[in-house]
C-alpha cells in the first residue's frame, strides 16, 4: 500500500523513504483515496471485478458524491514532489489501485514486526535510552503512532476500532483466523490495557474459520511441485493431473470468497495491509529510523532483527522467508479467489512453462516449506513409491466450519 507511495515519489526523482516525511493527517487521506482508487481497477475479461467480494463495496464505502465545491472531498494534499508541501490536487491513480491479499498481513506480522516497533516506539516517546533522533525520525515516529497505535480517526475508511472492537490486536488476529484459520505464531503482549493471553477471542459469536485452509493449500502447492517437476517430460508417465490442481483452487476460493460474501472484511483487510506495508517500507533500506538505531543491513530480516536487539526480543526465525514470500503470494490467491485456475486450463498455468506465473509458484513452493515445515515437496508420509500422486478422495470446494487452525 504505501509502496505505491513511495513509488510515486521515486518516479519524482524523490527517495522512497520521503513518505515518512508527509503529514499523518494528509497519509490517512491518501489512504481514503487509495480506497477509492480500487473501483477503478479494470475488470479480468471474462471475470467480474469483486477482488474484494463485491464488485460494488469500495463505492458502497466510499464518501458521497458531492457537486463541487465538495467539503468531504478535501484531497491528501500529499505532493510526490516534495513531501513537506501541500498540493491543492487530489491524488490520482489513474489506472485504479489494488492491494495487497490478506495473507501479505499475515505473513509480514507473523514476523513480530508490530510488537518489535511497538516497544520501539514505546521506549522513544517515553525516555532517552535508545539515543537521540534525527528529524527525519521523529517524523516517523510521530506518523506511526498516530496511523498505527492510536484509534484511527472517525469517518475514515482505515478506522476499524471502535467500542464494539476495541482491541487492534485481537481485531487483526481474529481477521487472520477467520480467512485462514491461523493465529500469529507469538502471544499478544501483556501490559496494555484489554490485551489477553488466552484464545478466547476465538469464541466470538458468529465467528467462523476457515479452518481446511492450510491442508487444502499445502496440498495444492505439492501438486504445483509435482507438476513444476514433470513439465519437461517428453516421455514416460506424467502424474501431474490440471482437474485435481482446479478442484483444489476451487475449494480454496469458495473457502475465502465465503468469508468475503457481501464485501465482508473488506476495510479490514485494507486497513490491515496498509499497517504492514508501513513497516515493510521502514525495513526495506537503511531509513532513517533503521540508521537512528544503529540497525543498518542489507535485507529488511537483519534490520529488523538489529531493532528488536536494541529492545531485548527477537523476530520470527524464518523472518527473511516471510518477508519475501508475502510480497510474491498476493496475486496468486486473487487469481485463485476471482477463479483463474478454476478450470483444468487455467490450474495448468500455475506450473506449465516458463512464465512469471511458474517462477512464481516455484518460489512460493521453496519459500513456504521453508517458512513453516510443511514438506510440500514429499508425498505425504506412508505413501508407496508406486502409489497414486493424488489422494482418493477430491477436495470439497465446499464452505468450512469453525475450528481449531493453526499458524504457519
Amino acid at each position: 500500500m504505501f509502496h505505491n507511495l513511495a513509488n510515486s515519489f521515486q518516479l519524482n526523482n524523490q527517495p522512497r523513504e520521503s513518505v515518512f516525511l508527509v503529514h499523518p493527517i494528509q497519509l490517512g487521506r491518501w489512504l481514503d483515496e487509495a480506497w477509492a482508487a480500487g473501483a477503478a481497477i479494470p475488470a479480468i475479461p471474462g471475470q467480474t471485478n469483486d477482488f474484494l467480494g463485491s464488485n460494488t463495496i469500495v463505492d458502497d464505502l466510499d464518501l458521497p458524491t458531492q457537486p463541487s465545491p465538495a467539503p468531504l472531498l478535501i484531497p491528501s494534499g500529499v505532493d510526490p514532489v516534495n513531501p513537506d508541501t501541500w498540493n491543492e490536487t487530489r491524488f490520482l491513480f489513474p489506472n485504479g489501485l489494488i492491494w495487497h491479499h490478506l495473507m501479505h498481513a499475515y505473513l509480514v506480522e507473523s514476523t513480530g514486526v508490530v510488537e518489535i516497533f511497538a516497544q520501539l516506539i514505546g521506549r522513544l516517546i517515553q525516555g532517552e535510552a535508545l539515543g537521540q533522533l534525527q528529524p527525519p525520525s521523529i517524523k516517523w515516529l510521530r506518523a506511526t503512532e498516530e496511523l498505527f497505535f492510536r484509534d484511527p480517526p472517525s469517518f475514515t475508511i482505515a478506522s476499524v476500532v471502535s467500542e464494539l472492537r476495541p482491541r487492534s490486536r485481537v481485531n487483526r488476529r481474529q481477521a487472520y483466523w477467520r480467512m485462514f484459520g491461523f493465529d500469529l505464531p507469538h502471544r499478544m503482549p501483556t501490559g496494555i490495557p484489554g490485551s489477553t493471553q488466552g484464545d478466547e477471542w476465538k469464541q466470538a459469536p458468529g465467528l467462523t474459520a476457515n479452518a481446511d485452509f492450510r491442508a487444502k493449500w499445502t496440498e495444492l502447492l505439492r501438486q504445483v511441485w509435482l507438476g513444476l517437476e514433470n513439465r519437461a517430460n517428453a516421455v514416460g508417465p506424467n502424474p501431474t493431473d490440471p482437474s485435481y490442481v482446479a478442484l483444489l483452487c476451487q475449494a480454496l476460493a469458495n473457502m475465502m470468497n465465503d468469508r468475503r460474501k457481501g464485501g465482508l472484511m473488506a476495510r479490514e483487510e485494507f486497513a490491515y495491509v496498509a499497517m504492514m506495508s508501513w513497516f515493510e517500507l521502514t525495513l526495506e533500506a537503511n531509513t532513517p529510523i533503521v540508521a537512528d538505531m544503529k540497525a543498518d543491513g542489507s535485507f529488511a530480516d537483519e534490520r529488523l532483527r538489529a531493532i528488536a536487539s536494541r529492545v531485548g526480543m527477537q523476530p520470527a526465525p524464518r523472518t527473511r522467508e516471510l518477508l519475501q514470500l508475502a510480497q510474491i503470494i498476493s496475486t496468486v490467491l486473487r487469481g485463485i479467489e476471482l477463479g483463474l485456475f478454476s478450470a483444468p486450463g487455467g490450474a495448468a498455468g500455475l506450473f506449465t512453462g516458463n512464465t512469471q506465473l511458474t517462477r512464481d509458484m516455484n518460489e512460493i513452493v521453496n519459500l513456504w516449506q521453508s517458512a513453516t515445515g510443511d514438506r510440500v515437496k514429499e508425498r505425504p508420509v506412508g505413501t508407496p513409491s508406486n502409489g497414486a500422486a493424488q489422494p482418493l478422495r477430491a477436495p470439497q470446494p465446499m464452505p468450512v466450519a469453525a475450528g481449531n487452525g493453526a499458524s504457519p
